[in-house]
């Protein structure tokens, strides 16, 4: 995998308190993955019920939580609900968006807040190459970005914003180095994206085999990178890391 290049965020910040976007007038930004996916049609959104309790408590800082499709997609390739990102026929990913998350005090984090204003097709389909997945679109706007800000193209617009901002490091050559470990793989990170990133800013989830699941970016409540606690950055750095490239 050829490592891919997205303009850096120019100006951008979401204050909690009262859920208001300041951003300044950017340029679109084209996914670095679009060459790869193709859209497809989305005729509705996705009901989605709340699996936990409304949970409406200060927001301190964010996660951006980037999803590695090769390990997600090896045991589901012929899911059709998951058919968008793991079948090939829309194109092969890599990393894509889990969710940005609104993060609290203490570990815990806001969810399930009341949305004021609707997710529509048109606002899903345009973000399907960032988050190949309506059910995936339509859960983290309900559950996390309805407690960010008022409305849902606020929510994809920040968070594609963070996605088009960052550098992806060549994981594909990364994942054949002998004694791959956790730190690796967030130092790569941290070294493609300047130096406003260090190796602490930087979380690896890795499952019980020892495969990269995901990488989850610790953001202040200003969007600049930060710290992350315990629970988000996982891995200790000497822990033993394998990365599946898919076939």
């Amino acid at each position: 995998m050829v490592a891919a290049r997205r303009p850096r965020l120019l100006k951008g910040r979401l204050v909690s308190a009262g859920c208001v976007l300041i951003l300044a007038s950017v340029p679109a930004l084209a996914n670095a993955q679009a060459y790869q996916c193709r859209t497809p049609q989305v005729s509705s959104v996705p009901q989605i019920a709340p699996d936990g309790a409304r949970r409406d408590t200060p927001v301190t800082g964010y996660t951006l939580a980037l999803s590695w499709s090769p390990e997600f997609c090896k045991p589901r390739e012929d899911s059709r609900a998951h058919r968008v990102q793991c079948s090939g026929e829309n194109g092969r990913f890599g990393f894509v968006v889990h969710g940005l998350w609104p993060q609290s005090p203490r570990g815990s984090w806001p969810q399930w807040c009341a949305a004021q204003s609707r997710l529509t097709p048109a606002q899903i389909r345009e973000h399907m190459c960032m988050m190949p997945s309506a059910r995936l679109i339509a859960r983290q706007w309900a559950k996390h970005g309805s407690c960010m800000t008022r409305r849902p193209e606020t929510y994809l617009g920040v968070t594609r914003i963070l996605w088009d901002s960052l550098r992806i490091p060549d994981y594909d050559r990364i994942s054949r180095e002998e004694g791959l470990t956790a730190g690796r793989i967030r130092q790569a990170f941290a070294d493609a994206n300047g130096s406003s990133w260090q190796a602490f800013h930087v979380g690896v989830k890795l499952n019980e085999r020892g495969w990269l699941q995901e990488i989850r970016l610790c953001y202040s409540r200003r969007f600049r990178p930060t710290r992350c606690d315990d629970a988000r950055f996982g891995a200790r750095d000497d822990v033993a890391a394998r990365i599946w490239r898919g076939l």
